[in-house]
């Protein structure tokens, strides 16, 4: 079964000169589109230039956002996708693509079953910032989504036996004289092949690890340590921009709000943690925002406190509904105290001072009225439980909204608007989607939905 399957990248020796189309990148939307390509017949390859795959997808912790699904429902939660939209767009800076956001949302619950039918199943919910409602689904255990996901997708690929390379990098995509694709050349751990194949799909996440790109597109976040993994810089993009692909909305990149970046590796602490409860407070103890507001706002107000970093306040009810949390506490990233007063002292704060603030949030909480700040959702227990935690935080560049320009099908399209026939596009290596703030939970989504109609696609396009 998936719990018990170890991985093995496919034999350097066994990559094939042609395919029916070739994958690079092997992160949710690359894992994603391979299924769904074979199970519509197809012979796909998946190609990763790192020695591990997964990309930024493993990183993921909170959930996957979708509307009207069945496990909404079964935790009494009425939704639509027309709130799904409002709510995504008004977060978005109403910069998202319409038509890239209406096919998202509407999408976004036959993703759920699609992975329910494969064995994937996120049957818990929680909440994310600028949801109204419990729209990230996760398993039932609350173990972090992305490496959940991975997991279960390389156990389903090795059960069809698609071939996934890794240290497998594209060099150059090539096409026809009358501009189609046909085919990749990589570099596969030292060697160089030429692999023909009629489609592609780009599947490479974003560039948030990537100087070169931040320093052209935003060179004032350059400072910013990142969240991403080492492979994330923007390969796909340069790729398909080679061959006149258009990209779009390349200055917006988000700042995730919570990481704990006091070590040489940057943590990100999960969205699911505050919509379990947690809060944020200043170094002296004090909250200063809406927990539950859009990433670039709750960034913005801990840029804007002296320190330029806050503290993440949570209880053992809290830990136990994010598992995430264990892990942190493993590598020594969490305070924990038996009571407010000791925590408060180890934190160099006021006891009185983080006291009354906890006491005014509990009160919040059983009154369902915020009158500081105006949150309303992850407000479903009291931070009451001993033992009590706390995580240094600060914002670091987390995720690119930008990127190639995709219709809903997810082709590639020129500078002119024209599709580049055989070029697909998937997860953060698109742009369009996000507007100028990625939702907690879409990136999730958006690897599976997208990931699943790049594979449609494809098959309908090599008809």
């Amino acid at each position: 079964m998936a719990e018990k399957f170890k991985f093995k990248p496919s034999d350097p020796k066994t990559l094939a000169d042609s395919c029916d189309v070739v994958i690079i990148g092997s992160g949710g939307a690359g894992l994603v589109s391979a299924l769904q390509a074979r199970e519509l017949g197809l012979r796909p390859i998946v190609l990763e230039k790192m020695p591990i795959v997964g990309g930024n997808t493993l990183r993921a912790s909170s959930g996957m956002n979708a509307a009207e699904t069945n496990v909404q429902l079964r935790h009494g939660i009425v939704d639509s996708f027309s709130e799904f939209y409002q709510e995504t767009y008004q977060g978005g800076g109403r910069l998202n693509d319409p038509k890239l956001l209406s096919y998202f949302t509407t999408h976004s619950g036959q993703a759920i079953d699609w992975l329910h039918w494969h064995g994937i199943k996120l049957n818990d919910l929680t909440i994310t910032g600028g949801m109204s409602k419990k729209r990230a689904h996760r398993p039932q255990s609350t173990a972090p989504v992305g490496a959940f996901l991975i997991n279960n997708l390389l156990w389903l690929l090795a059960q069809v036996e698609v071939p996934i390379f890794t240290n497998a990098k594209v060099e150059k995509l090539l096409k026809s004289e009358e501009g189609k694709i046909r085919g990749v050349e990589v570099d596969l751990a030292g060697q160089k092949q030429t692999i023909v194949t009629d489609a592609v799909i780009l599947a490479t996440g974003g560039f948030g690890a990537s100087k070169e790109l931040m320093k052209r597109y935003r060179p004032d976040l350059l400072s910013y340590k990142t969240t991403n993994q080492n492979g994330a810089t923007g390969d796909g993009i340069k790729l398909a921009t080679q061959l006149g692909a258009q990209a779009i909305q390349m200055e917006m990149v988000q700042i995730h709000p919570t990481v704990q970046q006091d070590t040489d590796h940057t943590y990100l602490i999960g969205e699911a943690v505050r919509g379990e409860g947690a809060i944020l407070v200043d170094h002296s103890g004090v909250r200063f925002t809406d927990e539950l507001g859009t990433r670039k706002v709750v960034a913005n107000k801990i840029t804007d406190l002296p320190q330029k970093s806050a503290y993440l306040i949570f209880d053992e009810g809290v830990k136990q509904r994010v598992k995430a949390l264990d892990f942190y506490l493993q590598k020594g990233l969490v305070l924990q105290a038996e009571s407010i007063a000791e925590l408060a002292t180890k934190l160099n704060m006021e006891q009185t001072t983080l006291h009354d603030t906890l006491l005014r949030w509990n009160t919040a909480v059983e009154t369902k009225k915020d009158v500081q700040f105006g949150r309303h959702t992850g407000m479903q227990r009291k931070l009451i439980q001993a033992p009590f935690y706390a995580i240094h935080i600060a914002p670091a560049i987390h995720y690119t909204m930008g990127g190639l320009h995709i219709d809903e099908k997810t082709r590639v399209l020129d500078e002119n608007g024209e599709i580049i026939p055989g070029l697909f596009a998937a997860g953060e290596v698109a742009g369009g989607l996000h507007g100028n703030n990625r939702i907690g939970g879409n990136s999730i989504a958006e690897t599976v939905v997208f990931g699943r109609q790049a594979g449609q696609q494809v098959a309908q396009y090599l008809e």
